[in-house]
């Protein structure tokens, strides 16, 4: 055992942390470090991250949602008002819109006259997950990854603390990845990153930048196997980085990753056990020293219910506290070098991902392999639903010992946080003031610079620092990227084909065969993702199974309007409606469908909504006409799917 003295410098602790405001973000920022928070871990809202500003169409219902909206310059000065950067590590949770939002952020520090070399944090700048997973996408994957590498290079030369990219296996894992396709997946990410980085930097500072890629990670409950899969992650990113790259300084062959632990796994269902699963969860990044996390951000306990209070992210707070400061954890070299078992599992996760690598690389990396790996992932996905479906994973409270006592944590007004509807008017009122006072001349020669910059292929920070200096807004600057490179439409996943797993299917079979002979044609289900939730994974396992059981599907992905939705019921003649909505945007969104429904006259058409979608406001969703509301807790598919049937089952005429 160590002294005390030469204890391990516990992680960084953060919290995610961001909604409403700009305003009411930087007062929770400030109370959090208060509390001991070590590092800022800020959430954008939807329309930020998929690059639209506060009023835009696609933007309804969204503002402030899931994240802090942050449209132009003077929202990123709010949010930081009376928070040094340059003492800070601030992460961001941003993609599609890295590049912006970076620009915004050096942008303020200047104002703040920080030095901006000793700025340090990380932007996760990961789209090729947004393909896979998140959907928080704007361009085709190879102008994203041009725009990856030109925030790394622009680093390189101005921010040598900052790093530039986080590669993010997190919603992989959510998304159904298996441990081997979690590491496959990843480190195929950061080999297309690095083999992309070499042609923008010199030869003699690539190693450095090696060094400067992250990773931010997910760890499930199976804590043993997430524990060696972290090993397996730092033993095959140094082989990497010295067989594939030549680099010789272990230093920067070195995994460097943070992570936020499963909020998948956290349940509806006695929603007090989720404390349990986050410790036992955390435990797996921890324990061992030599693939310890540099940084945690935990979720609160009632996230599959909505927005965590402040107390509930303080709770999480002080779990990583009472395991940093409490125990003695960090007194102790690693604990599981010489185990045999775990040495054992680590080979054969490793010996699992290089087969993937393999594929991967024989199909031209992983920009090349991008529908390949989403058609994996959804398949890995039903894999792992079927076995909760059938009790062969448990689940405590799901799908054993359902019967609990009520939870009084769950109980009284403001138990949950919501968001003020007024938020969204208050901010487009802001972004509007924004526009009349900026200086339309030079908003409209930075856009032109950046314009030019991202069609002639050089470097779009220098522009976009620029721009963010002019007044330029989120949606403006996205808007160019837009027009140079196109809009991008994912893949879902989700074939025509019925799969070969159609076992146990026989008696929904029959009954959709049974109500498309009374239909006249085949039962048609269409499911539709409105708003900007990119989170598909509900969405694709509903519309997998359906198809599965015979019905006639329409599923075309995520992103659309509204009116997009109705357009296509009415195309397809879908009998029966269903949208999948996580985002917590589904009042204003399903009110405005149903509207629209009625006026295309199809308010004969059944719609059924999921989503994390409290009771007050499934009472409120049934009372627009909704037919079923699902949330979390409702898992079983061929339930669900029996429920479609019975939807779509042909209605009497009322006598004459």
């Amino acid at each position: 055992m160590t002294s005390q003295q030469e204890r391990d410098r516990p992680w960084l602790f953060r919290t995610y942390a961001g909604h409403s405001t700009a305003e009411k973000s930087n007062a929770l920022y400030r109370a959090n470090l208060a509390k001991g928070q070590t590092g800022l871990s800020v959430a954008f809202d939807l329309p930020t991250q998929t690059g639209y500003d506060s009023d835009n169409e696609l933007a309804k219902g969204e503002v402030g949602k899931v994240g802090v909206p942050v449209c132009h310059l003077g929202d990123m000065r709010m949010l930081f008002k009376d928070i040094p950067l340059e003492q800070m590590n601030t992460s961001m949770t941003i993609n599609a819109t890295a590049p912006w939002l970076l620009s915004l952020y050096i942008a303020v520090a200047e104002e703040q006259g920080a030095d901006i070399s000793a700025l340090q944090g990380t932007v996760q700048n990961d789209l090729v997950k947004e393909y896979l997973s998140r959907g928080t996408y704007i361009c085709p994957p190879k102008p994203s990854l041009a725009m990856i590498t030109d925030v790394a290079a622009y680093t390189r030369e101005h921010l040598p603390k900052w790093n530039p990219m986080n590669v993010c296996s997190y919603h992989l894992q959510e998304a159904g990845a298996t441990p081997e396709q979690e590491l496959a997946f990843a480190l195929a990410t950061g080999i297309a990153v690095l083999d992309d980085l070499k042609t923008k930097v010199p030869t003699e500072s690539f190693p450095e930048m090696v060094g400067r890629i992250s990773f931010f990670v997910n760890a499930g409950i199976r804590f043993v196997t997430e524990m060696c899969k972290m090993r397996a992650f730092t033993e095959l990113w140094d082989e990497i980085c010295r067989d594939r790259y030549g680099i010789a300084e272990e230093k920067y062959r070195r995994f460097r990753y943070g992570v936020q632990v499963n909020s998948l796994g956290l349940t509806e269902q006695q929603p007090e056990n989720n404390v349990y699963r986050i410790l036992l969860e955390m435990l797996a990044v921890t324990l061992s020293k030599n693939a310890r996390a540099r940084a945690v951000q935990l979720p609160a306990w009632n996230e599959a219910l909505g927005l965590p209070r402040p107390w509930d992210q303080q709770w999480s707070l002080r779990m990583q506290q009472i395991l940093a400061y409490e125990t003695d954890l960090l007194e102790y070299g690693d604990l599981f070098d010489g185990n045999p078992a775990i040495a054992a599992k680590v080979e054969a996760l490793k010996d699992g991902a290089r087969a993937e690598l393999d594929t991967l690389d024989g199909m031209g990396g992983a920009i090349a392999a991008i529908d390949y790996m989403k058609a994996r992932l959804v398949e890995s996905n039903t894999e792992r639903l079927n076995r909760i479906e059938t009790n062969e994973t448990v689940v405590v409270g799901v799908n054993r010992w359902r019967e609990a006592e009520p939870s009084p944590l769950t109980a009284g007004d403001g138990a949950i946080l919501t968001v003020d509807p007024s938020v969204e008017a208050d901010q487009i009122a802001r972004l509007d003031a924004w526009r009349a006072a900026r200086d339309q001349g030079e908003v409209d020669a930075a856009l032109a610079e950046l314009r030019s910059a991202a069609t002639a292929g050089r470097n779009v920070m220098p522009a976009s620092i620029a721009c963010a200096k002019a007044g330029v807004t989120t949606g403006e600057w996205a808007g160019v990227m837009r027009k140079v490179h196109g809009e991008y439409r994912g893949p879902t996943g989700v074939s025509k084909s019925v799969s070969n797993r159609t076992e146990g299917l026989d008696e929904i079979r029959a009954a959709v065969d049974a109500v498309s002979t009374r239909l006249g044609r085949k039962l048609n289900f269409l499911v539709g993702k409105p708003g900007l939730d990119g989170h598909s994974n509900g969405a694709e396992q509903i519309a997998a199974r359906a198809r599965d059981c015979g019905m006639d599907i329409t599923y075309d992905g995520i992103r659309l309007t509204p009116a997009e939705i109705v357009a296509a019921a009415t195309e397809t003649g879908a009998h029966v409606v269903g949208l999948s909505i996580l985002s917590g945007s589904h009042l204003p969104l399903i009110e405005e469908l149903m509207e629209r429904m009625h006026a295309a006259g199809l308010s004969h058409v059944p719609v059924a909504v999921g989503g994390i979608i409290p009771d007050e406001d499934a009472a409120k969703l049934r009372n627009m006409g909704v037919a079923r509301v699902y949330t979390p807790k409702d898992f079983e598919l061929n339930r669900i799917m029996f429920d479609i049937v019975a939807l779509a089952e042909p209605k009497a005429e009322a006598a004459e």
